[in-house]
C-alpha cells in the first residue's frame, strides 16, 4: 500500500512514527515549510520534517496544494491513500481525489463533537466526561467525512490540555495504523455523522485565557488545565500579569468578595470565586519562572484580603 502522509507538528510526527514502525510504505511525507521560531526566530524544521529526514523518506513542503505542479507530483506518485494529521493546509478537491482511497484524517475528537482547530481544548475547557480518536474520510467540508474509527478514553479530574494532547497523539498513532490494516482487509464500514449533534472547536483566543473569578471554581480550574501549555491562564496581581498553572477546587462557603485571597501559606494560595474557591498551587509572574505556592509566598508575601483580579493585557 503505497502512502503519502501529510503533517506538521508533534501529534503528526507521532502518526507517522507509529506507521513507520509497523512497516508501511510511506512514499512521501508533506509538511509545511520552515518557520521562525524562538526568541532568536530562526528557521526551524517541523517534527515531521525532523522525523521523515530520520527515515530517509521523500519530502515536500509546499507552500500549498493548490498548485498543479505539486498537484502532477502527488499523481505521478498513484497512492493507495493520504493520511493527513494536523496538516494545517487546505487539500483542495483535486488532491482529495488523487488517492485510490482517498485522504483520511486522524482528528482529535469524537466527532460530530468538536469538528474544527482546537477539539483537545475545547472539549476540557466544556467539562466533557471523555475524548478520543475519530478517523475520518475527508471531503471537502470542515471535518465533516464520515467516520471509519473510534476510540475513546475518560478525561481525567487532573488532564491539561498537555496531557491530552500526548494521550490523543498515542492513540491517533495506534488507530491509524488499525485502519490502515482494516483497509487493507476490506474490512472498513464508514460512519455517517451526524450533522445535528455536532459543534465546532474554535481557535483558541489569548484574550479567552483571562480569568473571571465570578465564575465557578470547577470552571476556573478547567480554564487552568485548559490553557496549560498555552497561552497560560492568567489574572492581575497588585497590577502586574499572574499566570495560574495548577490549582485544587476547594469546597467551602465562606462569605468572600470574588477574587479575594483567604489564606496564603506553602499548601496553596485560597483564592474566592462565585461558588466555592480555588487553591492555586502553582503560579508564575511576568517574567519569571513557575513557582509553587511556597516558593512565590516567600518573595511575594500576600495577606487574606488582598485581590486576584481582570486585567486588559493577554499575555505576559
Amino acid at each position: 500500500m503505497k502512502i503519502i502522509f501529510a503533517g506538521t507538528p508533534v501529534f503528526a510526527a507521532q502518526a507517522l512514527e507509529a506507521l513507520q514502525k509497523s512497516g508501511f510504505d510511506i512514499s512521501l511525507v508533506l509538511t509545511q515549510p520552515d518557520r521562525p521560531a524562538g526568541r532568536g526566530m530562526k528557521l526551524q524544521a517541523s517534527p515531521v520534517k525532523i522525523l521523515a529526514q530520520q527515515y530517509n523518506t521523500p519530502l515536500l513542503q509546499p507552500e500549498t496544494l493548490k498548485s498543479p505542479d505539486i498537484q502532477a507530483q502527488l499523481e505521478t506518485l498513484k497512492p493507495d491513500v493520504m493520511i493527513v494529521a494536523a496538516y494545517g493546509l487546505i487539500l483542495p478537491e483535486a488532491v482529495l481525489r488523487i488517492p485510490r482511497h482517498g485522504c483520511i484524517n486522524i482528528h482529535a475528537s469524537l466527532l460530530p463533537r468538536w469538528r474544527g482547530a482546537a477539539p483537545i481544548q475545547r472539549a476540557l475547557l466544556e467539562g466533557d466526561a471523555e475524548t478520543g480518536i475519530s478517523i475520518m474520510q475527508m471531503d471537502q467540508g470542515l471535518d465533516t467525512g464520515a467516520v471509519l474509527l473510534k476510540r475513546a478514553f475518560l478525561i481525567k479530574p487532573h488532564d491539561t490540555t498537555a496531557t491530552l494532547h500526548d494521550k490523543l497523539a498515542d492513540l491517533g498513532g495506534q488507530c491509524i495504523v488499525e485502519t490502515l490494516i482494516l483497509l487493507d482487509q476490506g474490512k472498513l464500514t464508514p460512519t455517517l455523522q451526524d450533522n445535528a449533534n455536532a459543534c465546532y472547536a474554535a481557535k483558541i483566543r489569548k484574550t479567552e485565557a483571562e480569568i473571571d473569578w465570578t465564575r465557578d471554581a470547577a470552571h476556573i480550574d478547567r480554564m487552568i488545565r485548559t490553557f496549560n501549555p498555552y497561552p497560560g491562564a492568567f489574572t492581575s496581581l497588585h497590577g502586574s500579569m499572574i499566570k495560574l498553572w495548577q490549582a485544587n477546587i476547594v469546597n467551602r462557603s465562606d462569605t468572600h468578595q470574588t477574587g479575594e485571597i483567604i489564606a496564603a501559606d506553602h499548601n496553596g494560595i485560597i483564592v474566592a470565586c462565585g461558588r466555592d474557591t480555588l487553591s492555586i498551587s502553582i503560579l508564575q509572574k511576568a517574567g519569571g519562572k513557575k513557582l509553587t505556592a511556597a516558593q512565590f509566598l516567600a518573595g511575594h508575601p500576600l495577606q487574606p484580603g488582598e485581590y486576584f483580579q481582570k486585567t486588559t493585557q493577554d499575555h505576559l
